[in-house]
């Protein structure tokens, strides 16, 4: 079965539980939000980590499973859990736990459900900010801030660079991964450039307020959510060559009208991280 082929009901109520329980997840990082007492541990691999990641992803894990015993599970902070649908849930409880640690609340609870290799939900939520949007695979993408109503999520329709805006997670990452020419030749085709990165970039994109958000290294945890979000909103979610995948450790989000003038600059830069 295709994605094409999966019925459209059982899009429609993972979507829903996906939807309360980022709500629900948000909540739980909001309590340890800005506070005094927030303890910080460094992982392996030298990124932070909170006890709200932990307390969130937990949460989000006991929902899942109460839900969807039969669904997978792949999250930042803990060990995999298999499954038997089809479906397997990939969550990251904070993207962007630096800016959380900072207080800055531009940090997001990221939900997406993947079905035989493709990414089918999708959900962006910034508790902070009160503001989310989400989708499902044919069922169009959706922007709800605070307790309005949800409104459709469209991307922009400015043709350029040149009257658009390029955001970015973090500068250094660029030069890391050797692409840090992409940085400057996309810096300097774009009218604005800023660092409102991480998930909050990709929901920026989804609802038309700024054109292109480019990330050089992503984990999928990262991308899973984004890509059915931003192309039910009428945009683009590719790898630095143009393919639409979010295994692949990078990304790209456009409008979908600068997205061959981005490609561009990006397809001079193999990938050297794909994931699974």
């Amino acid at each position: 079965m295709g994605r094409a082929d999966l019925p459209p009901e059982e899009i429609t109520h993972r979507l829903d539980i996906a939807r309360s329980i980022a709500l629900q997840a948000g909540e739980v990082t909001l309590q340890h939000f800005q506070t005094r007492q927030l303890s910080v541990e460094r992982k392996p691999d030298d990124s932070p980590v909170t006890i709200a990641d932990r307390k969130s992803e937990q949460l989000l894990r006991r929902e899942i499973q109460a839900h969807f015993p039969e669904d997978a599970i792949l999250g930042e902070e803990f060990e995999d859990i298999e499954g038997h649908s089809g479906y397997r849930w990939i969550l990251d409880p904070i993207d962007g736990t630096k800016s959380f640690i900072c207080g800055i609340p531009l940090y997001s609870t990221l939900i997406g459900i993947e079905f035989d290799g493709a990414a089918v939900v999708g959900v962006i939520h910034l508790p902070a900010l009160r503001e989310m949007v989400y989708a499902g695979s044919g069922q169009s993408a959706w922007h709800v801030v605070g307790d309005a109503d949800p409104v459709p999520a469209k991307v922009s329709d400015r043709q350029t660079l040149a009257d658009g805006c390029f955001v970015m997670s973090q500068v250094d990452l660029f030069s890391e991964y050797g692409r840090q020419d992409a940085y400057h030749q996309l810096e300097q085709k774009a009218y604005i450039t800023r660092s409102w990165g991480d998930g909050y970039g990709y929901l920026l994109v989804a609802t038309g307020r700024i054109e292109v958000m480019v990330d050089p290294v992503m984990h999928i945890w990262d991308a899973a959510a984004i890509q059915p979000v931003m192309e039910e909103a009428g945009g683009t979610f590719t790898d630095w060559q143009g393919n639409p995948t979010f295994t692949s450790g990078e990304g790209i989000g456009t409008n979908g009208k600068v997205l061959d003038e981005v490609l561009a600059i990006t397809q001079n830069y193999p990938n050297r991280h794909s994931q699974t």
